[in-house]
């Protein structure tokens, strides 16, 4: 699976019939794959009703950043068709940024200024604001230990941060665009598991009437999930809840039970 080196895309929005609010993101059929590879994603359907939390799982290489990245626009897909409350959308590359979606990748980037600076990236959100992305990223505890609160300097990549510090950094971020659909990629690799589950349960419980799709393989979002996505060699091999998933799926009890999940 590739990885963004850069922030999250910030785009200006083509003009749509659709709505912004999001009640149902349809997508039949999605394809691509990278030019002179067999790699890529294969005839992917996928259903997500509004406020549902959808977990993408399977091993690495299986496609799963790759699908993102095509949903997203950010690789131009073979085939297939995404739609946004039934209607199509022609151009994923303007439409999927916010309000309509945000998305922070398996590596996201912070910059050599402050915690505020990082947040906001040039808009003008109010302390509470901030403070209520921060918290729905459970990053409160870690931003009271922090010398200068909003103001501590984090340094080059986020070097003076943690990795989990970082991923909820770039969640808070995200968080404060108040996009309909959120996409996380690897979001919580670097967290420990009781934050984690403080993470998505205020995820869910705090941003409540969004649309969640998250890249894991990690218990705390595998059992919370509406549905779980089992992809293998670039397509979606099984689907369903956790609890359906290890009654019903080979593939999938063989990586997360005989191989065990942190």
């Amino acid at each position: 699976d590739l990885q963004l080196t850069g922030p999250e895309p910030v785009v200006t929005v083509a003009p749509s019939k659709a709505s912004d609010r999001l009640e149902h993101l349809g997508v039949q059929g999605l394809s691509f794959s990278y030019p002179g590879s067999n790699n890529g994603i294969q005839d992917i359907d996928m259903d997500l009703p509004r406020s549902s939390f959808t977990v993408i799982t399977g091993r690495i290489g299986s496609g799963k950043t790759t699908l993102l990245r095509a949903l997203l626009g950010l690789v131009p897909a073979d085939g297939g068709e995404i739609r946004w409350n039934g209607e199509l959308i022609a151009d994923p590359a303007t439409w999927m940024v916010p309000p309509h979606a945000a998305y922070t990748p398996q590596v996201p980037s912070l910059f050599s200024m402050s915690l505020r600076d990082n947040l906001q990236l040039g808009r003008k959100d109010t302390d509470d604001e901030i403070r209520t992305a921060i918290r729905s990223a459970a990053l409160e505890r870690d931003l009271e230990d922090m010398p200068d609160g909003l103001d501590t300097m984090v340094g080059p990549r986020g070097m003076r941060l943690s990795g989990g510090q970082v991923q909820r950094t770039a969640a808070a971020r995200m968080l404060l665009r108040r996009p309909e659909l959120l996409v996380f990629d690897d979001l919580s690799s670097a967290l420990d598991v009781e934050t984690e589950q403080t993470l998505w349960r205020r995820l869910l419980e705090e941003q409540a009437g969004a649309t969640a799709l998250v890249v894991s393989h990690r218990l705390p979002a595998l059992m919370r999930a509406d549905q779980v996505l089992m992809m293998e060699g670039g397509r979606i091999v099984a689907r369903g809840t956790y609890e359906e998933l290890l009654e019903t799926s080979d593939v999938f009890n063989t990586l997360f039970v005989a191989n065990g999940s942190g």
